[in-house]
């Protein structure tokens, strides 16, 4: 489930490049978490009964880190190439995983991908996109948040209900950078469909698969199988944009996977007293 979630994410973050140039990065992330909500919606309606107190903050927090996970990445992609920015934005749940491990040594690996990302943005030849670079590095911000607080609404909601909770919240914390570049872009008919279609993709298809992994695999054991999603920004990027990386890029995209691979192996997740799924359900390998 997580490896299909990574390749639709990267999948559907290439196929916005052509929105993104007519209603911009938040504009083009702003439809699509307003047509995810309504796919997800026909899938899965919340149950809003079922809503405590106490479930408030988590699912707010979420739906605002998803918001501006997207859009961030979006701006970053819309910059510089798919695979760098994916790079980039890795750092963030790599992070999370060293600082959650039992040892502290598992903080080397977050340098050594900076090391990579270094290759990968080639500094050297003057003419990096720091704008780029920045949005990239906020994406990863709320990456790495993001997947603490996917795993913990995931055990208090079953299946994809937690999902159709908060990107209702996404789409509204987004309106007020998303709406006015949908309108003062260069708005055609056709933008709408190809949101529509990506947004099938992501939101509604890989964060329903990455919450429900996460149901079943520890931070850091979600974190390590995370260091394939660098390789998967490369090949799409390549046969989607025609974006061809150099040797030394390669090299450092190498260097981001080894670092998420060395980070941290987990185990599976033992089962939570709060989960809305059967302790032998929870206890199953991802």
């Amino acid at each position: 489930m997580a490896v299909t979630a990574m390749l639709a994410v990267q999948l559907s973050n290439a196929l916005s490049v052509s929105v993104i140039e007519h209603v911009g990065a938040a504009g083009a992330a702003w439809l699509r978490m307003c047509f995810g909500v309504v796919f997800l919606w026909m899938i899965a309606r919340p149950s809003v009964r079922s809503l405590r107190l106490m479930d408030l903050p988590a699912l707010l927090a979420l739906g605002a880190v998803t918001g501006f996970m997207t859009t961030f990445l979006l701006a970053a992609v819309g910059r510089i190439p798919l695979g760098t920015a994916v790079a980039i934005e890795f750092l963030g749940p790599l992070t999370v995983a060293g600082l959650m491990s039992k040892h502290r040594r598992a903080l080397v690996w977050p340098l050594l991908a900076l090391i990579g990302v270094v290759l990968l943005t080639e500094p050297w030849h003057g003419n990096i996109d720091l704008s780029g670079v920045g949005f990239a590095l906020l994406a990863g911000t709320c990456w790495g948040l993001y997947n603490v607080l996917t795993q913990h609404v995931g055990n208090r909601f079953s299946g994809i209900s937690g999902l159709s909770l908060t990107i209702p919240i996404a789409a509204l914390v987004t309106i007020p950078v998303g709406l006015p570049q949908v309108f003062g872009g260069d708005f055609t008919w056709w933008v709408l469909l190809a949101a529509a279609g990506i947004a099938l993709i992501t939101p509604v298809i890989a964060f329903g698969l990455e919450m429900l992994a996460l149901r079943r695999m520890t931070h850091t054991a979600f974190g390590t199988l995370l260091s394939i999603e660098p390789a998967f920004g490369i090949l799409i990027g390549l046969l989607v944009l025609a974006q061809t990386p150099t040797l030394v890029q390669l090299v450092g995209i190498a260097l981001v996977i080894l670092a998420g691979a060395a980070a941290q192996r987990g185990g599976t997740r033992t089962a939570d007293p709060d989960s809305a799924e059967t302790p032998s359900t929870a206890k199953e390998p991802a």
